[in-house]
């Protein structure tokens, strides 16, 4: 059987010139693990290259370029041209900005003038003119105007009140010198703001209208122009922006691991887990980077000390190929296992992929799923991107379930097309039937139901012995000799659910009555699950063997025996409910392909298309969730007593 992937712990003595070049290499080739994690927080001292990174990417945003998901290809550590050369280019993008900026602000200052100008286009009488009546006094300014015609209604006939303008935003309000007090009044309760009217003002001329509004045209047209050349310009420089971005990316992060590593004035000191097959290689390239200039030890788990004395976990890596690897988050969700024990992933991929066919038989649906899995694996699927390494899952659970639909005759719940397929099959062993399976009710398939029911029990059977030998492999390869042996999941569990099985098949199979062996062999397997905490203390050499007195012994191996009788009958029953989900896909195939057939045509049509959407949706879920289920608290109850440490490898992180 398969186990962890063996790691050996590396120790580094790196000289201070070469650093920056390890850091690189560790994070470029993913396959090491700080022993001791380092923090995420800002160490406070400075980094250049994050200075950079973040001017950079204010550029990108200015240039409006998008920004990249991962490091374009050749991303390496900046040395001091790349700091130069990026200098230059965001000195460039500045001065860009600023002319832009500078013409912007033009442009609002032109516009404003000529909207103010346009107001007072109706008043084509000499300002200045109106200085030298004695009769008449006018106030021009600002005011809202929603409020002119209560303005015009409270002043009556002892003032004009004229609107400038096209928005009447601005007014003219003209009374005689004895009425000045009393219009100024009206006009500062409706929020009458006056303007400063220059003394040679004299109205506002076509001539001075239009030359504002070219003067405004000409800097509208300057700063479209200005902004056609940054575009210009992004375009131009984008891939350079975008490498930049990814050296100092990486720059940034490495001057970050470097403000954290033990060290003296000449040399670091790193310490990490590293894979067992990759040791020699990982030793050669540091030697070649290094030009000789590193020493370098290796170390197995036993021989490191926090390890020994149990205040360490060796972190745990899968090595699997592309498909059982697609089902390693299945595991890790759960927890990873215990270093050195064994992997469970090869297991957890053929029994989700078995269950999953048989609780969704059909051989369209199951199609439907092989192109989704190839489309994610092929990456034409973009909407989600994380779901792409799912890809190799759904083209499993798909064929799985295309040989179920074969086996049951159901084409995209049409129970008809594969009937010839179905026949030419059983043809080549006997008499040809319409279906290999029928899952469907009836008074003919009553017998045939029940001996399916009975092979998804004898299914959970497998996948529960499964798990007790990989506990009791697991125990016992840890030096765990006394957990192996006794408690529900130890031998003498494995023994009593084994024996039980056995005896109930022989007694109904074969109609042999119990004698005298089978109540020994039970005894002794369930005195060993109810004495278990006991026997695994003497076994182990812990005393006292009654840790908390022999009263409270009792009463606990009294619970494990209900606990140990329970589950397994729990444990065994709850793969009913695969045949249970099987039957219930059956009879709803069965009812989409009838109300497609009642309602016939295009009516007949759209039945079959939405009712397989649902259930490909819809029941595709349930079905996935059942199957982690009976994964979950079925199998992996039976070995997980304790989770291990997941191999989390320095990686660089292009968007931290």
């Amino acid at each position: 059987m398969a186990r962890t992937t063996e790691m050996k712990l590396i120790e580094l003595m790196v000289l201070k010139e070469d650093i920056n070049q390890v850091i690189e290499f560790f994070g470029k080739k993913g396959n090491f693990e700080f022993q001791t994690e380092l923090n995420e927080g800002s160490s406070g001292l400075a980094n250049p290259s994050k200075e950079m990174f973040d001017k950079l990417q204010l550029a990108r945003a200015y240039l409006n370029i998008e920004d990249q998901a991962d490091y374009p290809i050749g991303a390496k550590l900046p040395q001091d041209q790349d700091f130069e050369e990026a200098g230059k280019l965001l000195d460039a993008i500045e001065l860009m900005r600023i002319q832009e900026l500078e013409t912007s602000e033009k442009v609002k200052r032109v516009k404003e003038a000529y909207s103010e100008a346009s107001s007072f286009a109706n008043l084509k009488v000499p300002y200045a003119e109106f200085e030298h009546l004695t009769f008449l006094t006018l106030r021009i300014g600002k005011i809202d105007p929603s409020v002119i015609d209560e303005l015009v209604f409270n002043i009556g006939e002892r003032a004009v009140i004229i609107p400038l303008g096209e928005d009447k935003s601005k007014i003219m309000a003209a009374t005689s010198k004895k009425g000045r007090f009393a219009l100024d009044t009206e006009l500062k309760k409706f929020g009458f703001v006056p303007l400063e009217i220059a003394k040679d003002f004299k109205g506002v001329p076509d001539d001075v209208l239009e030359n504002l509004k070219h003067e405004y045209e000409e800097a509208k047209n300057e700063l479209d122009q200005k902004i056609q050349n940054r575009i210009n310009y992004g375009k131009e420089h984008t891939q350079e922006l975008l490498t930049y971005l990814g050296c100092f990316s990486i720059g940034m992060q490495v001057q970050q691991v470097k403000d954290k590593l033990e060290s003296t004035q000449l040399v670091y000191r790193i310490t990490g887990w590293i894979p067992s097959s990759d040791s020699r290689s990982v030793m050669k390239e540091l030697d070649d980077i290094t030009e000789g200039r590193i020493a370098i030890r290796l170390y197995g788990p036993k021989e490191v000390p926090s390890v020994r004395d149990e205040k360490e976990q060796v972190p745990v890596k899968l090595t699997h190929g592309k498909l059982i690897g697609s089902f390693e988050r299945m595991i890790i969700s759960y927890g990873a296992p215990v270093y050195g024990t064994i992997d469970p992933t090869p297991f957890v991929a053929t029994f989700f992929t078995i269950l999953f066919g048989i609780m969704f038989g059909d051989a369209g649906q199951g199609l439907v799923f092989v192109l989704i899995g190839i489309l994610l694996t092929t990456n034409v699927i973009k909407w989600f991107p994380t779901w792409n390494k799912f890809g190799p899952i759904f083209i499993a659970i798909g064929c799985s379930s295309t040989i179920m639909g074969i086996l049951t005759g159901e084409f995209f719940a049409n129970s008809e097309i594969l009937v010839p397929v179905s026949r030419f099959i059983t043809g080549l062993f006997g008499e040809p039937k319409d279906h290999i399976l029928h899952l469907m009710p009836s008074a003919g398939t009553i017998n045939k139901l029940f001996i399916f029911f009975l092979f998804t029990l004898g299914l959970g059977f497998i996948i529960n012995s499964i798990g007790l030998i990989i506990n009791i492999i697991n125990q016992f390869s840890q030096k765990k000799i006394g957990k192996a042996l006794f408690g529900k999941t130890g031998l003498c569990g494995a023994v009593f659910f084994w024996y039980v099985v056995f005896m109930a098949i022989r007694i109904v199979a074969f109609k042999i009555p119990l004698f005298w062996l089978d109540w020994v062999i039970i005894g002794i397997s369930l005195f060993g699950v109810f004495m278990g905490h006991p026997l695994e203390r003497l076994v182990s050499g812990h005393r006292p063997v009654f840790e908390n007195g022999f009263g409270i012994s009792i009463i606990e191996g009294i619970v494990e025996i209900l606990e140990v009788v329970s589950s397994y009958l729990s444990n065994s029953v709850s793969f009913l409910r695969v045949g249970a989900f099987a039957l219930a896909h059956a009879v709803l195939g069965f009812i989409i392909f009838s109300m497609s057939q009642l309602a016939g045509g295009i009516g007949g049509l759209l039945i079959t298309i939405i009712g397989n959407v649902i259930v490909i949706v819809l029941e595709g879920m349930i079905v996935a969730i059942q199957v982690i289920r009976l994964q979950y608290y079925e199998f992996f109850s039976k070995f997980f007593s304790e989770t291990g440490r997941e191999f989390k490898p320095f990686t660089f992180k292009y968007k931290i």
